[in-house]
């Protein structure tokens, strides 16, 4: 999408306070004291092709993509930009994944390069060949503009070979910056450089014993046979140490923004100072905080725990994804199904606020973000959280049931003239069938409840057909209000006289007629579900049929 925007945005510019555009000022702060006007700019995110990409991989890719646009938008589109998906596929293989096929094939392959290790799907050149296609068929999946960069391609292109000598002439800075960060075990073995031995091919953590900067080779004894090995740094023969390799491709590649997690601080830290050593400038860049799972415990591959892509993709659309990803990055948060429908709402909800907006709050509604700029057009009157109950109540099995109740609120509504409304419903469906309906649980109305319900629905009997969701909602207000249980002296609005409503009144009718602890505001629920429907609801709830319907299922 053009990075263009119109003349009043561009006056707003100095006021937007969204985060890509904070980081976005940074960086230009850094090539300004660079004095690199002609630089390319060059943004990065890593990966490590030892497991499939997930949901981590898509937010780094995500906000990155963010920050490279504000960028674009704040230099008008002088400045050339690239952002490059690095795989750090010549990493040996460390461990076995535990959700893999061939387990015994790829230990068989231990130690060896990414690029060396056996497909195990059988569909691929190698391991690392699988995941790296499995990526760019992830991140193409999203419309993400990027260049994919091999990490074997470019050891043994020679593409680093002028670094990798830096690093062999600074070797001993490397050292004092790592060493005193190492246990005295692996300080004894530690080298920035990891030799790929000739005879077995296996990437080696093994100490140097000599060095020749002038020959730009290392020499190491061979763990398994003793004998001195000589070998050049150059053209893929060793492969770096993670901190010292990412520092290298900073240099090498002239990386100037990258951001990572919150856990690799201490690694940010190190390979900043390594870079110097190098000559070169660490990019800029912030530490996002990490996911958790409902619990509060950070979120693993190795576990399973937490929300996959294909989890979230299920039941809602990726903008609304690329929404959670932009909301508050260095705030940890819960990732898991629950999440999901007030994403989709907030995601609505700022999308409908939009063409309202001028300016700095253009600039700073999410969804300007989200949609690189440009986000779409249309306002969906029916939220997400409200479509969840009306398959709640209906008990709805394909979202044509549910374009039978829109239609009573839209007449003219199709699911052609409303395509994100007919997604939205296809999301409710699914979310309803696989996470709310087993964990739905209709309790019995107590006798204040049960004659708080007959008076609403007396009262909804007696309410034109065509009543409004704000009359509706009214009604719903004067039936609690009368009921001393439901009172609330301390609303702001109330007087003795007219009394404020208390939540009791509206979380009463979730629990007993939905089966949920909260819902939208009821009033558009019965606009949308019907009157009679409504009226239906209650009745069979006061018969005791919704409890007994839920007992006999379970």
């Amino acid at each position: 999408m053009s990075d263009a925007i119109s003349d009043p945005a561009l006056a707003a510019l100095a006021e937007a306070k969204a985060w890509p555009f904070e980081e976005a000022r940074r960086l230009i702060v850094r090539l300004d004291k660079m004095k690199a006007a002609d630089k390319v700019v060059m943004f990065e995110t890593g990966y490590g092709p030892s497991g499939l990409p997930h949901i981590g991989t898509f937010g780094e890719v995500a906000r990155t993509s963010m920050v490279r646009h504000a960028f674009n938008v704040l230099t008008e589109g002088r400045r050339t930009t690239r952002l490059i998906c690095f795989s750090d596929d010549m990493d040996g293989l460390r461990k076995v994944p535990d959700n893999m096929p061939n387990k015994a094939m790829l230990t068989a392959h231990l130690d060896q390069p990414l690029t060396r290790v056996p497909d195990p799907f059988g569909k691929f050149e190698s391991f690392a060949h699988h995941n790296n296609a499995m990526l760019r068929a992830f991140l193409d999946r999203f419309g993400f503009e990027y260049e994919f960069y091999s990490a074997t391609a470019c050891y043994t292109s020679g593409a680093f070979d002028a670094t990798l000598l830096r690093m062999l002439e600074v070797y001993d800075k490397v050292m004092e910056i790592i060493l005193p960060t190492l246990g005295p075990e692996r300080r004894a073995t530690y080298s920035p450089f990891l030799p790929v031995c000739p005879r077995t091919g296996r990437v080696l953590q093994v100490p140097m014993i000599e060095r020749n900067p002038k020959a730009g080779t290392i020499v190491y004894l061979d763990p398994e046979t003793g004998e001195k090995v000589e070998t050049p740094v150059t053209g893929g023969r060793v492969k770096c140490q993670w901190k010292a390799d990412w520092a290298m491709r900073w240099v090498a590649l002239g990386i100037d923004y990258e951001m990572a997690g919150k856990d690799l601080i201490d690694s940010v830290t190190l390979s900043s100072r390594i870079c110097r050593a190098l000559g070169g400038a660490p990019p800029e860049g912030f530490n996002y905080e990490l996911f958790l799972d409902q619990n509060g415990e950070k979120i693993s591959k190795s576990k399973g725990n937490g929300l996959t892509i294909d989890d979230w993709l299920t039941y809602a659309s990726p903008e609304s994804l690329s929404l959670y990803m932009f909301q508050k990055p260095k705030s940890a948060k819960k990732l898991y199904f629950e999440v999901i429908p007030r994403a989709v709402d907030e995601y609505l909800q700022l999308l409908a606020a939009y063409p309202r907006q001028e300016g700095k709050a253009r600039l700073d509604n999410a969804v300007w973000h989200v949609h690189s700029g440009s986000p779409p057009t249309g306002e969906i009157p029916i939220t997400f959280a409200l479509l969840l109950n009306l398959v709640a109540a209906s008990n709805a099995e394909d979202k044509s049931v549910l374009w039978g109740f829109i239609r009573r609120h839209l007449p003219d509504a199709t699911p052609e003239a409303y395509p994100l409304l007919d997604q939205l419903a296809g999301y409710a469906v699914s979310y309803y069938a696989d996470f709310v309906k087993t964990k739905k649980r209709h309790r019995p109305a107590d006798e204040v409840e049960r004659a708080a319900l007959a008076a609403l629905s007396e009262a909804l009997a007696k309410a034109p057909a065509d009543a409004s969701a704000e009359d509706l909602q009214a009604l719903l207000y004067d039936i609690g209000r009368a009921v001393p249980r439901y009172q609330d002296f301390e609303a702001k609005t109330a007087t003795p006289e007219k009394p404020g409503v208390s939540n009791a009144w509206f979380n009463s009718i979730y629990e007993i007629l939905l089966g949920e602890s909260k819902g939208p505001r009821f009033g558009s629920f019965i606009a949308l579900y019907g009157i009679a429907e409504t009226r239906a609801l209650i009745a069979a709830a006061l018969n005791g049929d919704l409890v007994s319907a839920e007992a006999k299922a379970s």
